[in-house]
C-alpha cells in the first residue's frame, strides 16, 4: 500500500531550510531571525510600546520581552518613557540599529537571491506571491504605522521597502 505525503510536509519542510539559511545569513550580524523582523517592524512602525510590537509581530509578550532585553542590550534599540503615558514605555531603533537594518535587509535579499538560484527567477516570484497570499488568508500582515497622536521620527533606513514579515 503506498501512503500519499501531505502538502504540508514540504511547505513546512521548505519553510525550515529557508529559516536556516536566514540564520546564516545573519549570524555575522549577531541577530536571529526574529530579531531582524522586531527591527524591521519598528522601522515600519515608528516607536511603540512592547506590547504593540509584540501584536504586529504576532509574537507572545514573554517572547517578545526576551527580545527585547537582548536588541536593549546590543545597543540596537532604545527605550524612553512615553510622554503621554509615564508609566508605558517606548522602543525605537538607535542609530546603530538603523545602521545594522540595512545590513539585515541586505542578508534578506541574498536568501531572496539563493532561493531565485533555486528555483528560478520565475518559480521565486510565484512563490513569493503564495507566500504572501498564504500570510494574509492565515490573519498575519506586515507591520503597520503607529496611529499614535505624538509626532516620532521616522527612521530612514532605506528607500526600498522590503515586506519582510511574509
Amino acid at each position: 500500500m503506498s501512503r500519499k505525503e501531505a502538502n504540508l510536509h514540504f511547505l513546512l519542510h521548505s519553510a525550515a531550510l529557508v529559516e536556516d539559511t536566514v540564520r546564516r545569513e545573519l549570524r555575522p550580524l549577531g541577530l536571529g531571525p526574529g530579531q531582524a523582523r522586531v527591527l524591521d517592524a519598528l522601522d515600519r512602525m515608528g516607536p511603540s510600546s512592547q506590547v504593540e510590537l509584540a501584536e504586529e509581530c504576532n509574537i507572545t509578550a514573554a517572547s517578545m520581552s526576551t527580545m527585547t532585553m537582548r536588541l536593549l542590550a546590543a545597543g540596537v534599540i532604545e527605550r524612553r518613557q512615553d510622554p503621554n503615558e509615564r508609566r508605558s514605555n517606548i522602543l525605537r531603533l538607535s542609530d546603530s540599529g538603523i545602521r545594522l537594518l540595512k545590513d539585515v535587509r541586505a542578508a534578506w535579499h541574498a536568501v531572496d537571491d539563493i532561493v531565485q538560484q533555486a528555483v528560478g527567477a520565475e518559480k521565486a516570484a510565484a512563490l513569493a506571491d503564495l507566500a504572501h497570499d498564504l500570510r494574509d488568508a492565515l490573519g498575519g500582515r506586515t507591520p503597520r504605522a503607529r496611529r499614535a497622536k505624538r509626532e516620532r521620527p521616522k527612521a530612514d533606513v532605506s528607500s526600498e521597502r522590503t515586506d519582510a514579515l511574509t
